[in-house]
Order: structure tokens, then sequence, then C-alpha cells
């Protein structure tokens, strides 16, 4: 598969089947993954991936926190508030997904139930925390993020679908505490993935791209 082909077929996976990745090959490409480019060559992330029991608990102490009514507290900044082309397209995704899965714009509840699925893992066998050095700011989250697009890359190449998730950084503290991840070391965001379920409502949601002339400037 060439990397176009991976890229083309890349989408965000919301739904997989029971079957979990052998270790052998995530350590295969987890390993190609360390190829990723880094400003000067610092390679400041570290990822945590969790699968089996420990993802189960993980997964039982975020929902746990989330009916208890604890807000977020990332370690990084995530107020996210988009404008203009952007907050269309964020909106034109929402709708994509949210169509795919017969839930009502009206329907409250339902979309609500759907972004906590986010810290259920949509049921994906494995996820993997993205950290990196919190004084880093800035370019560290800019190499953190090639770095993980390489790595969604690598795993489509394989046939294993993913998931990148903001909201995966939204709760740090559970997270640290069950795989001991030093205070320094700030969660940016994370990923879910697996073998997808070709039936899952959610994973019949395309988003559209922009057209080259909309993305890209050519000059001389």
């Amino acid at each position: 598969m060439s990397v176009a082909e991976a890229l083309q077929k890349r989408v965000s996976t919301r739904g997989f089947i029971d079957k979990p990745v052998p270790k052998e090959l995530l350590e295969e490409i987890f390993t190609q993954a360390q190829r990723s480019p880094s400003n000067c060559n610092t390679q400041p992330w570290h990822s945590y991936v969790v699968s089996g029991e420990v993802k189960d608990q993980l997964k039982d102490k975020l929902i746990t926190g989330l009916m208890e009514g604890k807000q977020p507290n990332p370690d990084f900044d995530w107020n996210v508030y988009y404008e203009g082309d952007q907050k269309e397209l964020q909106y034109d995704s929402a709708n994509v997904l949210y169509s795919a899965m017969g839930i009502e714009r009206s329907d409250k509840q339902g979309r609500q139930m759907a972004m906590v699925r986010n810290w259920m893992f949509f049921d994906a066998p494995h996820a993997v925390f993205f950290t990196m050095p919190k004084y880093m700011n800035l370019m560290g989250a800019v190499d953190v993020g090639i770095y993980a697009q390489s790595l969604a890359l690598l795993l489509t190449e394989k046939g294993i679908s993913s998931c990148f998730q903001g909201a995966l950084g939204q709760f740090p503290e559970p997270v640290r505490e069950t795989l001991n991840i030093p205070d320094d070391q700030g969660i940016l965001f994370g990923m879910s993935f697996g073998y997808a379920d070709s039936e899952a409502p959610a994973n019949k949601a395309i988003p559209g791209r922009l057209e080259l002339n909309q993305a890209t400037s050519f000059f001389g």
C-alpha cells in the first residue's frame, strides 16, 4: 500500500470488533513510527498503549468520573473555539457523523451518549495516549502530531483502523494514575485502534475535504 493509498483509506473509525492486534505486530508498527521527523530530532513523544484488562480498568475509571460530574482538566490548553470556515467544517463533520448514527440535531441526550463513547474507546481493543514534556508546549505538540499521523498510516497499511481523540486528553488524572505517567509528562491526546466493525453506523460517516485551491496556494 502506498502512502497516498493509506491517506485515502484512513478514516476516523468509531466502531471495532472484539479482535486484538497481535503484540508482535504492534511492536513492529510502533518501532517503525519512531522514524517520524521531529524538530532537532528531539523525539518528544512517549506513547502509552493500553489493552485488555488495563484498558477496561481505565475505561471504568473514566466513565465513573463522568458520571460523578467531574469536569475536564487537561494538561494542555484544549479550549478550542472555531471561527469562520473552520466552524462550518466542524458543523458539517458533526452533521455527517450524527446523521450516519441516526441522531437528530435536537436529540441532545443522543449526542451526549455518542460523545461518552470516546471514553469507552469506541469498544476498540487498544488505545494509545500520546504524551510529551509539559514545558515544550506548541513545538512539542507539532512533533507529536507528526508522529501520530505516521502511526495512523502505518496502522492503516496493516489493515488496522483508528480514531484520533482529543477527548482522551481531557481527564488526565485517572490515566496518569493507572499508567504511572510522570508528573512532568503531559497527556496531549489519544487514539483508539483495532479492526473496524463494518456494520457500525458511525463508520459510514465520511466527511469531505476541501478542494486543492481552497487549501493550497502555489507561487513561482
